[in-house]
């Protein structure tokens, strides 16, 4: 990985990192108050990124959040998604096979017409459009694209824009079309029993140690994926029946929402509005190719329309997940999706990349 990419994991200064972190939950609190939709997440975002893009400097530095600290947390959503698992669920899964079939179908198509549509304006080169519209394997594509010679300043822009303003949009939506506030701020809680000593042991375990296997196996995702499995399986046996407590989704929303809201730290403003603008005509394609299949296709997988259109929706897994758990969505279906569309998303770039460069 070259010095570019190097920056995000560096070495923290934690100081630093402490006071970004006291930006980010106190713009996440003030969104509370405010009755805003999904608001430890947004509130937090919103807030760091705003220092950021005001260049403010904590103690004489720029916002930092370290991945190695969102990877820590990371695993909580794991286990919260693995605590949905019961017995039925493989019937229940059937009835998603259409779904995903038309989601193997969606990604290199919305994919192809993001990047047409980018290279069609004219203010960005073909190589970073390709990878700057990969709609998921966020990490992978940017590595794809530095080796193939992409803007990496406008590559990594344009796909952190991806994920903030699919997490920006989302919640706002669900707002609109329920008509109150989503996520925590409407009051929604886990599901789940209570949390004694040994719920606990069997929690933390299933998540350090899924974390540890699924990335040492490199599973797409590993440090989420591997958590879902040992906490689904711990779940479907008996072991437990609890699931991470409400003030755990809290923090982890604060944790994921500051790290998106830092990578606006130290970008030109200029580059910043010319990204934004042209994230905002790439990320409105997908998701309204999103929508027309969540309309048509909820009834036939069984499945709410909310659901399936988070499940199409061009963010993370992480985040995708998080905003399931928050809106008491069906969140392994939602999960399933997401999971095959960083495998597609990753496969569709390499492909056309390829075709691309012959």
């Amino acid at each position: 990985m070259s010095s570019r990419l190097s920056a995000f994991f560096g070495a923290p200064h934690w100081p630093t990192v402490a006071l970004t972190y006291a930006i980010g939950t106190a713009g996440g609190v003030a969104a509370k108050l405010a009755h805003l939709p999904l608001p430890m997440l947004l509130g937090s975002l919103l807030a760091v990124g705003a220092a950021a893009l005001a260049g403010l400097r904590p103690l004489g530095r720029l916002p930092e959040a370290p991945q190695r600290l969102r990877m820590l947390f990371i695993p909580v959503i794991g286990v919260a998604i693995g605590g949905a698992v019961h017995p039925g669920l493989l019937t229940e899964a059937l009835a998603w096979l259409p779904s995903l079939a038309i989601l193997a179908v969606f990604i290199p198509a919305v994919h192809y017409a993001g990047f047409r549509l980018l290279v069609g304006t004219g203010r960005i080169d073909r190589v970073t459009a390709l990878f700057a519209t990969a709609p998921g394997g966020l990490v992978e594509t940017v590595q794809m694209g530095e080796e193939a010679g992409a803007d990496m300043q406008m590559l990594i822009m344009l796909q952190f824009l991806r994920l903030i303003l699919t997490i920006v949009f989302i919640p706002l939506f669900f707002t609109w079309m329920v008509g109150h506030a989503v996520g925590s701020a409407g009051g929604a809680a886990l599901p789940g029993t209570a949390m004694g000593p040994a719920d606990l042991a069997i929690l933390v375990l299933a998540g350090v140690v899924g974390a540890i296997i699924g990335l040492k196996l490199r599973l797409p995702a590993g440090h989420v994926l591997g958590p879902i499995f040992l906490s689904g399986a711990a779940h479907l046996t008996g072991l437990t029946a609890a699931v991470p407590p409400q003030v755990a989704v809290w923090a982890t929303q604060v944790v994921i929402g500051t790290s998106l809201g830092v990578r606006f730290a130290g970008m030109p403003k200029r580059r910043i509005l010319e990204a934004l603008r042209l994230s905002l005509m790439s990320v409105a394609l997908m998701m309204t190719g999103a929508g027309l299949i969540a309309w048509g296709l909820a009834d036939a997988v069984g499945e709410t329309v909310p659901a399936v259109f988070l499940a199409f929706a061009p963010g993370g897994l992480v985040e995708m997940g998080l905003i399931a758990l928050s809106l008491n969505l069906s969140i392994l279906y939602v999960t399933a999706h997401h999971l095959l569309r960083i495998v597609l998303a990753v496969t569709v770039a390499r492909i056309f990349a390829r075709r691309l460069a012959r």
